[in-house]
């Protein structure tokens, strides 16, 4: 099992926006000294708790600080941008990184960013299905294009001057094109059957219970083979809130107990969020599960691993044991409450808990 890095991220809000970037840039240059094989960051307009506006120009900026590392976007809002934009640079990001370049995608969830765009009330799903097609035929395609769809067209016909360069869109450095990947959110998701019929790969998102987690998979599965496409669980990522400390109370006190707890506030802004949308079920461990027994201490109780090397060791192979195995752990990153902590974390994880985790998988599969 590989170790990655998934941030949305979740600042506090009376915190200095520049230096929360600074911090941003420093959590994967640092992911990156320690062996994590990818990260991804996500993207808001209208927020300011998570305050990177576009995806792939925050990672763009860590393109020569960065050695081994793959960047992805998490996500790139497709409803948010023009396809020609997002497929010209998503194509030049990947040739800039030489095929260390995820594309990850999404329709867009925030409502403000909607309401900000004048796209609200919008099919945003449409949108997004539509968008990644006319992404791929341009990838695929050579000019004039002539793509047509509901919400764009396509073409370059009337201006193309091929003896002088005039009229084609780049393509991606790797062919025939980086890795597509999406987050999955809801349990049971129908989307994730679409994306196992079309190649896309899939991240499960860290807000899930482990029972709910196991349900993406199923259902890739099922859409691969639908799509007739071997499904392959070195593919999936799953992502996971984690704080590892060397000392047991620590862990506890700042990854769960604390008032002032990163982990807290950001289970905080989520738990508000998708309660107003309605879609604060995915952290209830039964549909019918009463809203009244569903609070924050029970969510951070339920959806946070926390606690010393050996602890957090047991807690990551007892979740693989509900959910099965999956190619790519994604620690999910958090604001540097306290910088020292949230740095010391990451590395435990690369040096201690990823080693003494692959080691009791190879010693379960060895023994069957």
């Amino acid at each position: 099992m590989k170790i990655g890095f998934f941030t949305m991220p979740v600042h506090r809000f009376d915190r200095n926006y520049t230096q929360c970037l600074q911090e941003d840039r420093e959590a994967i240059i640092l992911a990156d000294k320690l062996g994590y094989s990818e990260a991804y960051v996500g993207e808001h307009l209208t927020d300011a708790a998570e305050s990177i506006t576009n995806a792939m120009l925050f990672q763009a900026s860590l393109i020569s600080d960065t050695k081994q590392i793959k960047l992805g976007t998490g996500t790139t809002n497709l409803s948010h941008t023009h396809p020609v934009l997002a497929a010209a640079q998503a194509a030049m990001m990947d040739h800039l990184l030489r095929g260390r370049f995820i594309f990850g995608i999404s329709p867009g969830a925030l409502e403000s960013d909607a309401e900000a765009l004048g796209i609200r009330g919008i099919d945003r799903n449409e949108m997004f299905a539509e968008a990644i097609s006319h992404i791929l035929d341009i990838w695929q395609g050579e000019p004039p294009y002539n793509l047509e769809g509901k919400h764009w067209k396509i073409s370059t016909e009337n201006t193309l001057m091929p003896e002088i360069g005039l009229g084609p869109i780049a393509k991606p450095y790797q062919r025939p094109h980086p890795p597509i990947i999406c987050t999955v959110v809801a349990p049971f998701s129908k989307g994730v059957i679409e994306m196992g019929k079309k190649g896309f790969l899939p991240i499960s998102a860290n807000f899930l219970l482990d029972k709910w987690v196991k349900t993406h998979w199923t259902n890739y599965v099922r859409g691969c083979e639908e799509g007739r496409r071997d499904a392959n669980t070195a593919d999936w990522r799953v992502a996971r809130s984690i704080f590892v400390h060397d000392d047991h109370k620590t862990a506890i006190d700042y990854g769960k107990a604390n008032e002032r707890s990163p982990y807290r506030f950001y289970y905080n802004q989520l738990f508000t969020k998708l309660k107003k949308g309605n879609r604060h079920e995915v952290f209830k461990p039964e549909r019918d599960f009463p809203d009244e027994n569903l609070n924050l201490d029970f969510i951070v109780d339920n959806l946070v691993i926390a606690g010393d090397v050996n602890s957090v060791v047991d807690q990551i192979l007892a979740f693989r044991e509900v959910t099965g195995d999956f190619g790519t752990l994604l620690y999910a990153g958090k604001d540097w409450e306290d910088k020292e902590l949230g740095k010391r974390s990451m590395e435990l994880m690369a040096e201690k808990v990823m080693p003494a985790v692959n080691a009791a998988i190879g010693q379960s599969e060895a023994a069957e």
